[in-house]
């Protein structure tokens, strides 16, 4: 039988822990290993054979096991240790080729961590098996210690050659990250003990960045989209919720009896709308009730249409119609009276005094502008006695109306003649009749709407025409027995050479003759009012009844005289 010997090198030489070679390996006894030894059975059961070859490196490594004492006849078997059981000393290194001396594995220094094969970088690049500034560093490898040639593997033991798996140390690394780093591990390990290398952790990062950006855009969005509504909510119905209306309750009660609604409740139960048809066309015009006889009061260009067999309606307040006839009217004063018959519950409105009018007072004018019933508008009174004409559609001046009407702002629209003009009492003061038109005062259906300057007929004239149309069917015109001279373009009115016919200017007899008033005098003055023209003085004349007295200014051959009168009266059928 062949004397064991270690087997791996073809000197018999042993590498160490660092792969130099420090020749034959030294026995338990401390003497080299003498090839030529005998070997006897008491000698291997007393003492059994270690076998020879590196300490680990490693100090976690788990302790080398203690060989199995040997039998005889199996002393070749029991030479040779399994390739995993690494020997129990280390030969030391030989100083100027000495023999190796073998120190005892117990006595023997701690191993150190064996350091890398680089020296520390002085431009701080990080460590090996990262990238660095310029380009990634190359892995550093792990020699792998392998059995010597020739030693028994048992089986299931890796081939020659294939790398053993590196041993963790025990206990836990300190330094963070890199005191872990390991420059002899095999590649990977630093990744696999941190969890992922730096690029995986910069992937991991910018991912949760880019989930936290997505995160926050959708809040955006939905932020974005809740204010939205929000704000469209609130800038449309003032909140979020629906939207209930406020409304006091209870009833506002009466209003004040001189306020425009209280006046307005008061006086259109007796204002009617009348519609009037005929042979020269229809017309539309308001009225109001006097009696309780059925008797109302409106404009006479309003009913002219119905004289012969025109038709009247008229409608009241409440919706009742009735059919009304033509009592009668004057053309001179605009006037007339129409009645209805089997009517009941009638609402006559009271007359007031236009003469205590004055200028400023508030009035409240009602009609049927553009057929628009129970209109109620308001104002004042811009003017007095200002003189208008209105008609004259028939060229021989019997149709034209002479009128010292009261002005107001109070809104006239064509409609609303005939109707009343009523006083902060609810007393008819007026009776509207006219508007100002492009080309002067014209009656309000020859016009197309209002311009803020109305006309009415003072109640007190109408009054006394009224009560004559009612009970003689005609109107007595107040005059003072001359004829004007229509052309003179002279201050106040001139009387005229000569009577239409061919008669005298001055009516023998008349009020004119009896004051000694002749052709070719010019009177200025009426009661002490300046007349500008002859229809100025017509409307002075026709403001008064009949019998009543008037002062007169009379010029002559440029000399003044002043006279007095007493009107008489002329029928005009």
């Amino acid at each position: 039988m062949d004397k064991a010997k270690p087997t791996g090198t073809p000197d018999g030489t042993v590498p160490d822990a660092t792969g130099d070679s420090h020749g034959t390996a030294a026995e338990p006894g401390g003497s080299a290993t003498a090839p030529d030894a005998p070997t006897s059975p008491g000698a291997d059961a007393a003492t059994p054979p270690r076998p020879v070859g590196l300490t680990k490196a490693d100090p976690a490594a788990e302790p080398w096991e203690t060989a199995a004492p040997t039998v005889p006849g199996q002393a070749e078997e029991a030479a040779v240790p399994p390739a995993t059981e690494p020997p129990a000393t280390v030969p030391a290194p030989r100083a100027g080729g000495a023999p190796d001396a073998v120190v005892p594995a117990q006595q023997q220094a701690p191993a150190e961590r064996p350091r890398p094969l680089h020296a520390p970088d002085p431009y701080s690049t990080p460590p090996y098996g990262e990238p660095g500034p310029w380009a990634p560093a190359p892995p550093v490898q792990r020699p792998v210690p392998t059995p010597a040639h020739g030693t028994y593997l048992p089986p299931g033991t890796p081939a020659h050659g294939t790398p053993v798996p590196p041993v963790p140390e025990a206990g836990p690394a300190q330094g963070g990250e890199w005191g872990r780093y390991d420059p002899w591990a095999a590649p990977g390990a630093l990744v696999a003990e941190s969890g992922g290398g730096p690029g995986e952790r910069r992937r991991e990062r910018r991912a949760g960045r880019g989930r936290l950006v997505g995160a926050a855009l959708v809040l955006a969005l939905v932020a974005g989209a809740v204010g939205g509504y929000v704000g469209m909510r609130l800038e449309r119905h003032g909140g979020l919720g629906t939207v209930e209306l406020e409304q006091t309750s209870g009833q506002a009660g009466e209003r004040a009896p001189d306020s425009v609604a209280g006046i307005a409740a008061r006086t259109l139960p007796g204002v009617v709308t009348l519609h009037v048809s005929g042979g020269d066309g229809g017309a539309l015009g308001t009225g109001f009730v006097l009696d309780g006889r059925g008797h109302i009061l409106t404009n006479h260009h309003v009913v002219e249409s119905a004289e012969g067999d025109g038709s009247i309606r008229v409608t009241f307040n409440g919706g009742e119609t009735a059919r009304a006839r033509l009592v009668g009217g004057d053309p001179g004063y605009d006037l007339a009276v129409v009645k209805v018959s089997g009517v009941s519950g009638l609402t006559p409105l009271p007359l007031g005094d236009s003469d205590d009018v004055r200028v400023g007072d508030p009035v409240v004018a009602i009609g049927a502008p553009f057929d628009l019933a129970n209109t109620v508008t308001s104002g004042i009174i811009s003017a007095k006695e200002r003189p208008i004409t209105a008609g004259g559609e028939k060229g021989d001046g019997t149709d034209i109306s002479y009128v010292d009407a009261l002005q107001t702002d109070a809104p006239i629209n064509p409609g609303n003649s005939g109707g009343p003009l009523v006083d902060e009492r609810a007393r008819v003061i007026g009776i509207n009749s006219a508007i100002h038109a492009a080309g002067g005062p014209a009656r309000q259906d020859d016009s197309a709407g209002s311009v803020g300057l109305g006309f009415a007929i003072p109640v007190n004239q109408a009054k006394r025409v009224a009560e004559e149309l009612i009970n003689h069917g005609r109107a007595t015109h107040p005059v003072i027995g001359v004829t004007l001279d229509m052309g003179y373009e002279g201050e106040g009115a001139k009387v005229g050479g000569e009577a239409a016919g061919g008669g005298p200017a001055v009516t023998p007899g008349g009020p004119a003759d009896r004051t000694d008033i002749a052709a070719g005098d010019v009177i200025t003055e009426v009661d002490g009012v300046p007349v500008a023209s002859g229809e100025e003085l017509i409307i002075k004349i026709r403001s008064h009844r009949p019998g009543d007295r008037l002062a007169l200014t009379v010029e002559r051959d440029g000399e003044s005289r002043r006279v007095t009168l007493e009107l008489g009266s002329s029928d005009p059928s």
